[in-house]
């Protein structure tokens, strides 16, 4: 962990978590990530926003302590998750004085989560301020992105917004800002797809709710910060817009075979009828790259051989991620192979009851098939190309 200065009296203490492989025990981390704190100092108050997680409680003491710090005034919690909020019983120790600055719903969590005592919280209201002399701090409530509790800080002098999770990125970096652009934003997608996918509607609501707030700087607890800010908030604004692309998803499984032909076929005609076809293997996948590309498709089509008169359990593993990232697809369908029978469609369409598409009707063959069973595949392809074309991509 190091302290890096953004501006005059704003800092960035950054833990990186390089060794980190898997976030929510569930999406690869290829590049780690990090849990940023920040300190401002003001000519009369002294603010720590947001800690880290609990495993790096120690190098943001050591941090504190590089800064000669003989007191913090507030500890600005945004979020209450434990990655960020895990530290704070450590830092009340460190500067028993200091007051943890959150709203209600917020100290309901920390006081049950992180055991804050009752006596210790400042709660704010939403657009409420703090002056902590020359500069001063505005609490933004910005709900749903990915907790009901959290919220932004605009340190108005400096025009820095403090956004926690909201713009957040998947990666560990030594760069303080987000100078490799390509690298940060495949990161911060990664980031997008597996926590804020759900809350499409609460983002759309919160970047209005940003939007007239003059911020040069957007510095978020996972991640790089953002010089330009444009670039983040505009590919929030794609990501949670209700726009898909001309995209296929194929999640599949074959154990014989048999689906790993179909999905061949399958994907080169689509992308015959100029369609980008992406199939994801979910034994060997990047689980992530497939949420990332979820986040933007218009048609999913899983395709699995019939297993136990059901699917297999990696694809209905991925059946059950989709329906709780609920993306915007607007089309799904089935692919399926069996040998005497089974309630494949059936388990599949019940595991994404909450994806609001139209099925398309399955194409289920028996075994490896006879070349008119394939064609169902070829029609597959045709339909969903008309569906496309239906909505203009």
């Amino acid at each position: 962990m190091s302290v890096q200065k953004i501006k005059e009296d704003v800092f960035s203490l950054r833990a990186n978590d390089w060794d980190r492989t898997l976030f929510d025990e569930l999406i690869p981390l290829p590049d780690g990530t990090s849990y940023n704190a920040y300190v401002v100092k003001g000519k009369n108050k002294i603010v720590l926003i947001d800690t880290v997680d609990p495993r790096k409680t120690k190098e943001l003491i050591d941090d504190l302590k590089s800064l000669d710090l003989h007191r913090i005034d507030y500890i600005v919690s945004q979020h209450s998750e434990q990655d960020h909020s895990g530290s704070i019983p450590e830092i009340l120790k460190m500067y028993p004085m200091a007051e943890v600055v959150t709203n209600k719903k917020g100290k309901e969590f920390l006081t049950e989560l992180v055991k804050v005592p009752e006596d210790k919280f400042l709660v704010i209201e939403d657009m409420g301020t703090i002056d902590i002399g020359g500069k001063t701090l505005k609490f933004i409530f910005t709900p749903w992105v990915h907790w009901p509790e959290t919220f932004s800080t605009y340190l108005e002098e400096d025009k820095i917004l403090f956004t926690c999770d909201f713009f957040g990125s998947h990666i560990a970096t030594n760069d303080l800002f987000a100078t490799n652009e390509g690298k940060v934003m495949e990161a911060a997608k990664r980031y997008y797809s597996e926590i804020m996918v759900p809350f499409r509607t609460s983002i759309r609501s919160n970047l209005q709710k940003i939007k007239d707030f003059d911020f040069e700087i957007i510095a978020p607890s996972h991640g790089c910060i953002y010089q330009n800010p444009k670039m983040i908030t505009d590919a929030y604004s794609d990501w949670s817009s209700d726009d898909v692309k001309n995209t296929v998803v194929i999640p599949y499984l074959s154990m014989h075979g048999s689906i790993q032909k179909f999905v061949d076929r399958f994907v080169r005609k689509l992308q015959e009828k100029g369609i980008d076809a992406r199939p994801f293997d979910v034994v060997t996948a990047d689980i992530g790259n497939m949420a990332m590309a979820l986040i933007d498709a218009a048609t999913i089509v899983i395709a699995s051989p019939t297993m136990l008169s059901g699917v297999h359990p990696k694809i209905a593993y991925v059946a059950y991620l989709a329906n709780v990232l609920r993306p915007k697809a607007k089309f799904a369908s089935v692919i399926g192979s069996y040998d005497w029978g089974g309630r494949e469609v059936d388990v599949l369409s019940g595991l994404l009851g909450n994806l609001k598409v139209e099925m398309i009707p399955p194409v289920l063959i028996k075994g490896d098939g006879r070349e008119e069973d394939l064609k169902g595949i070829d029609d597959l392809a045709e339909r969903i190309s008309q569906k496309h074309r239906s909505i203009n991509l």
